[in-house]
């Protein structure tokens, strides 16, 4: 019988997050710094209201775009947080999780052999969700002598002919970099040089630490040519509600809800409900997590330094990217062994691009105790290695 894999689906390897999360499952006592999930619950007002739109009923589908009541609830957060205005009719879909919106975003304006810019250290989904929709990933490499920092000039000396889209994801996963104004300023003004859609995956816009986060289309001229995703999984801990959103100009909007309609038809019912009846009640509870987060950051960016594992300071997000060549390991290695010796569960930094070659990502979404314990298995660690 013949193969009837694609070769596009061959050539893009397993999650290198995935791989470490079920070598985990298998092993007793594992502290897991791995994957991206608060561990904190979502906050009651969210449960209550979810719980309270399953026992009225509330159990069927919605309309694709999204209910009535999410979408005006979001776009009036938008308008709160950075003063920008979206048409909730028109200019806004909601979608399963930010996954989800970036599948269709690529989808729908990516023809055979469009190229696609992609700033690296990334997300993992990033380069293959560009390949699974029949584009061209082109990598640019940032570095921690810039902080992980994507400039305007390397932009422009990624364009071809064949230039079609600027996919950023700031502030990033796996660097907790942030971005300056100033230089997502640089990188607009390139995009509408050369006539290139952006899209901007912002999931994390409410993680940042003593810097403000930059929405991408308040900038000048970005708006007509800027389609953000968002959604509320690592924000208000809810990953498990799957649910996001993106918002951009109605043409684009309007094509990815065409696909959407077909493959999902629409977001979780009561996950829609439940956000739209509390978005502006748990503003406490976000502030509440950003602020323990960023104790948690203060306590591993120290720790790993102190270690010899040279770490940048992360300004989002909640990741850790300590460079571990002290150790005489490459990334591959240190996590196999650090996970076989003292049990804590750390990600290879070239899961996220070959930038990512000599360094690892730690997730500090796990209490303050156990990253403690994580830091002095990591010692004991260091000393045999270091």
């Amino acid at each position: 019988m013949r193969d009837f894999v694609s070769e596009r689906v061959k050539v893009v390897p397993p999650s290198g997050i995935r791989k470490f999360f079920d070598i985990a499952a298998t092993m007793d006592d594992v502290i897991s710094l791995g994957i991206g999930e608060p561990d904190f619950v979502t906050p009651d007002a969210i449960l209550r209201a979810g719980i309270k739109s399953l026992e009225h009923g509330h159990t069927h589908y919605t309309s694709n775009s999204g209910t009535n009541e999410l979408r005006r609830a979001i776009c009036h957060y938008l308008q709160r947080l950075y003063d920008i205005e979206y048409n909730p009719d028109t200019e806004i879909l909601i979608t399963v999780g930010v996954s989800e919106a970036l599948y269709l975003m690529l989808s729908a304006v990516l023809n055979p052999g469009d190229e696609v810019i992609v700033p690296q250290p990334c997300f993992v989904s990033y380069t293959p969700e560009v390949i699974f929709a029949n584009g061209v990933p082109v990598v640019i490499n940032t570095s921690v002598e810039n902080d992980f920092q994507v400039t305007g000039a390397e932009v422009e000396a990624a364009i071809t002919p064949k230039s079609k889209v600027l996919l950023i994801g700031y502030p990033n996963n796996p660097t907790g970099a942030v971005m300056t104004r100033e230089r997502l300023a640089e990188i607009a003004a390139v995009a509408e040089k050369h006539d290139l859609l952006v899209i901007s995956d912002e999931i994390y816009d409410r993680l940042v630490y003593g810097i403000d986060h930059t929405h991408f289309a308040t900038l000048p001229g970005m708006r007509e040519r800027t389609v953000v995703l968002g959604g509320f999984s690592k924000s208000h801990a809810m990953t498990g509600w799957r649910l996001g959103y993106a918002v951009g100009p109605v043409d684009l909007i309007s094509a990815m809800r065409k696909i959407h309609q077909y493959t999902i038809m629409s977001a979780p019912t009561t996950a829609q409900m439940a956000v739209a009846d509390t978005i502006g009640h748990v503003e406490d509870d976000v502030e509440r997590m950003r602020v323990e987060y960023d104790r948690r950051r203060r306590l591993i960016v120290q720790g790993l330094n102190e270690l010899g594992l040279a770490c940048f300071e992360p300004r989002g997000a909640f990741y850790a990217f300590p460079n571990i060549r002290a150790s005489g390991l490459d990334e591959q290695a240190f996590a196999e062994t650090l996970l076989e010796e003292e049990r804590v569960a750390m990600i290879p930094g070239s899961a996220f691009g070959e930038s990512g070659a000599g360094f690892v990502r730690a997730c500090y979404a796990t209490n303050y105790e156990k990253i403690e314990e994580a830091l002095e298995r990591l010692r004991r660690f260091m000393q045999r290695h270091g």
